[in-house]
């Protein structure tokens, strides 16, 4: 099930950074990935939260997790893309955009998450 959810999380992650990548700007920030990551972390809270009521495992729907936290939200947010749009900002001496790149992504994930946990439970 997680490989299912993966491919289609993956797929997902594809188009819709395509489809922000065609409207804004990536030129200063990427900000296609930073929104993608903060979707997919208010995703995932959501799916935690509402389905699960945790960020554990221990479900009654082994299935439908993996499915989803395991599979499809994990693909459709990445942290190696991240990573490397962070060190490509650094490499190229563009250091406040990668600072900022780097703190908005991991503050605005973390809390989206939370954020998506608390509504749902």
């Amino acid at each position: 099930m997680a490989s299912l959810g993966g491919g289609l999380g993956a797929v997902a992650r594809y188009h819709l950074g395509r489809l922000i990548k065609a409207r804004l700007d990536q030129t200063w920030l990427p900000n296609a990935m930073l929104i993608v990551n903060i979707i997919g972390s208010f995703g995932l809270g959501v799916t935690l939260g509402g389905l699960f009521g945790s960020v554990t495992e221990t479900d009654p729907l082994p299935n439908l997790y993996f499915f989803l936290a395991t599979g499809f939200m994990a693909a459709f947010t990445t942290f190696s893309t991240f990573s490397t749009e962070a060190v490509g900002l650094i490499r190229t001496r563009k250091f406040y955009p990668a600072c900022l790149y780097i703190s908005v992504t991991l503050v605005a994930s973390f809390l989206v998450f939370l954020a998506g946990m608390w509504l749902t439970v």
